[in-house]
């Protein structure tokens, strides 16, 4: 079955509608050119399904308007967590706060405050239904956030999906400038102390390229999924690292 769409006022898209009885999802190279990696409507946001959708590199992206859209781009934004970018301005930063990171103390805290962060007060896609189901998500070890405080409060953070040695990034927040930069740097740091392979940014813009990220093909995705994703993690989600940690480079 198929759905027709406007993926924007102009543009009439015919794209398959996904059943509720199974969790199968079309493969990602069907995916359209314009909008870019639009692959799929309808489904639900079941654990299964997330779960699912993730393996096969396409994740869920839709406004509280649109029925669910399923979405696997080319190219694909991703970081490799060796390759983080850390500024000298950043290095300051972390060495005079006195960050404090956590893994999983406040997820509920983190995924309301990323939805609610200025630049998308009225045009979130973190949704009450998203919230919901990545809530769930967390309750079974999937999902996890990452928190940053200073003198005990929390002044930024992101949350994602960890499946064997890859993290699939979802959203983050600042309250604090750059504080969005410290929890992917923590994130890509401790994530490097436990060899994981890539970091999922999803789609490529300015705040992420600073950090290092870059565009592959989505056949190099999909095969860096089908080489880590059934990878045993081998560690609890605790922080582990120092703040001195955080900065430190091989150059």
């Amino acid at each position: 079955m198929s759905a027709l769409l406007t993926a924007n006022p102009t543009l009439f898209v015919m794209i398959p509608w996904l059943s509720p009885h199974n969790n199968r999802f079309p493969s990602p190279h069907e995916a359209l050119d314009e909008p870019d990696g639009l692959l799929a409507a309808g489904g639900d946001l079941s654990i299964e399904r997330l779960i699912s959708a993730y393996r096969h590199g396409i994740f869920p992206w839709f406004s509280d308007e649109d029925p669910i859209l399923w979405w696997s781009p080319n190219p694909r934004c991703v970081l490799k967590p060796r390759d983080i970018h850390i500024s000298r301005s950043m290095r300051k930063a972390i060495r005079k706060q006195h960050y404090y990171i956590t893994f999983d103390q406040a997820f509920s805290e983190v995924i309301e405050l990323c939805s609610s962060s200025r630049d998308r007060v009225g045009n979130t896609w973190i949704t009450d239904e998203m919230k919901h189901a990545y809530t769930a998500l967390h309750q079974q070890g999937i999902a996890h956030s990452l928190e940053v405080w200073r003198d005990g409060t929390l002044v930024g953070g992101l949350y994602g999906l960890a499946i064997g040695k890859l993290f699939f990034g979802e959203s983050m927040f600042s309250l604090e400038v750059n504080t969005s930069k410290v929890a992917y740097i923590a994130l890509a740091k401790q994530l490097e102390h436990w060899r994981y392979a890539l970091i999922d940014c999803q789609v490529q813009n300015d705040h992420l390229n600073s950090l290092g990220a870059s565009e592959i093909s989505r056949a190099e995705f999909l095969e860096y999924i089908k080489l880590n994703i059934d990878e045993d993690p081998g560690h609890e989600w605790q922080f582990e690292l120092s703040n001195e940690q955080l900065i430190q480079t091989d150059d």
